[in-house]
């Protein structure tokens, strides 16, 4: 009984340090973009639990590489910080779980496979010290951009998404790095990392993601043939105006909690209005 209780507590802890939100952010949002891709059900099953697979292995291998520094700031919350899983085990559970990712994409066409191991090699280069560099948002560039192809890659037309969909994904990257880190700028300047947010300061960072947002969703809006509808108008209108009150916020007070939400939702917004195109 001990045993098994044991191994559900370690099952639990490795999860938790998966950074279970945004792994099932962006799986889900595979999801959407593969439905609106036309991608039939049982291709659409594999590229889902692919890009789980790969978000597994992205969050688990941060924390895992992270855990020392993690510790030194106290952030016992982490289960790798806090003693619950070794950096260890962490790394080769991401490692397999990079393998199944890459697997479980190969049926999906040679496309795909590229474009799914540009993006968790970049991913993983964060990781590995590109976030401490000048250059720490080119991963979320290159991966979010790369994002959209997913589907088209997936999808009856075996191709990479329009060039408006890759700027989409790209601005959603931007902006999820950039305000992501605001919260943890004390902590990682303490520790040694300086990406490119934490040299721009925490308003800059903010500012420059929703101003992305904007150009994101501006994209979107003119990008698709045949002209703006009525759905892409409400959802362009519906970032803006929150990427508006995101920058009178951030430029008349000190960044907080609330305009990191208001980013974040900026951006959930840019994410359902380049399914919905």
């Amino acid at each position: 009984m001990t045993d098994a209780v044991n191994q559900t507590s370690a099952i639990r802890a490795l999860w938790e340090a998966t950074h279970p939100g945004p792994t099932l952010v962006v799986t889900t949002l595979s999801l959407a973009l593969g439905v609106a891709a036309g991608v039939e059900p049982g291709r659409l099953a594999l590229l889902v639990v692919a890009v789980f697979a790969g978000q597994v292995s992205v969050g688990l291998s941060n924390d895992a590489i992270d855990g020392a520094r993690d510790a030194a700031v106290g952030r016992t919350d982490k289960p790798i910080a806090g003693g619950a899983v070794t950096p260890e085990r962490a790394l080769s559970v991401a490692v397999g779980a990079l393998v199944v990712a890459l697997a479980l994409s190969a049926p999906l066409g040679a496309g795909l496979v590229a474009a799914h191991a540009i993006s968790l090699a970049s991913a993983w280069a964060y990781n590995a010290g590109l976030k401490s560099t000048p250059f720490s948002i080119v991963p979320f560039l290159l991966s979010f951009g790369l994002f959209p192809s997913f589907a088209t890659l997936a999808g009856p037309d075996r191709a990479l998404a329009a060039s408006w969909a890759a700027l989409a994904g790209a601005a959603l990257g931007a902006a999820v790095h950039l305000t992501n880190v605001v919260r943890d700028l004390d902590d990682d300047r303490r520790t040694g990392v300086r990406g490119l947010p934490h040299r721009l300061g925490a308003r800059w960072s903010v500012l420059i993601a929703a101003a992305g947002i904007v150009v994101g969703a501006l994209a979107v809006l003119l990008g698709p043939p045949g002209g703006v509808d009525a759905a892409g108008a409400v959802f362009f209108a519906a970032v803006l105006v929150v990427a508006v009150v995101t920058a009178v916020l951030v430029l008349v007070r000190a960044p907080g909690r609330a305009v990191f939400q208001l980013t974040m939702l900026a951006a959930l917004l840019l994410a359902a209005q380049l399914v919905v195109a």
